[in-house]
């Protein structure tokens, strides 16, 4: 499998700095190629053009992304302290790769149909463990049990992701993490019962 290949994955971080540092339309495969330290046709060998590239490293490093933060979901009891780290995991991963978090909150969004259906397929490991941990907080009475759950996922999903976009567009002048526990917070008076229930 072409994924378990050094190349592959010399290839993959190669992209995730050019495209930050130029812009996916600016970033050349040559350019890549250059950072990988591997000669343009060896590209080839591994992804079929430049938005292969794009949606690959997605995948790989969105995979990644979804296993970090279940690994340590999987260690909560409770679905609040799972939305915790959830959200203190998201913006520990994105703080500790400003390049990353470029290409996923800016050069992903792409106006091309098709290259935004493949994301939205990427995106679909992720929305799943939020869904998990919404399901389990109705189920177990931590939160409300008229919740409307599509529409919570839609707004921790879109609240995260926003954060992230604000954070890369002031330059990382303030700490993500820091964060974490207004957001979850938030979060939580919306999710949860209240007192007078």
């Amino acid at each position: 499998m072409k994924r378990n290949k050094p190349k592959y994955k010399q290839i993959i971080d190669a992209a995730v700095g050019v495209i930050a540092e130029h812009g996916y339309h600016q970033a050349q495969v040559s350019k890549i190629a250059k950072q990988a330290g591997v000669a343009d046709g060896t590209i080839y060998l591994y992804f079929k053009n430049k938005e292969d590239i794009l949606i690959s490293l997605f995948q790989e490093k969105m995979g990644e992304f979804v296993e970090r933060i279940n690994d340590e979901i999987n260690l909560k009891e409770t679905a609040s302290d799972k939305l915790s780290v959830l959200i203190q995991k998201h913006f520990d991963i994105m703080s500790e790769d400003p390049h990353l978090a470029v290409v996923t909150q800016l050069e992903l969004r792409q106006s091309n149909s098709e290259l935004r259906r493949q994301i939205n397929d990427v995106l679909k490991g992720y929305l799943n463990l939020v869904d998990g941990i919404l399901k389990e907080g109705i189920a177990n009475g931590e939160f409300k049990q008229d919740l409307n759950d599509k529409l919570a996922r839609q707004m921790i999903f879109g609240t995260l992701d926003e954060i992230v976009t604000n954070w890369v567009m002031n330059d990382h002048k303030y700490s993500l993490p820091h964060l974490s526990a207004d957001v979850h917070n938030l979060f939580i008076a919306g999710l949860a019962h209240s007192a007078a229930e």
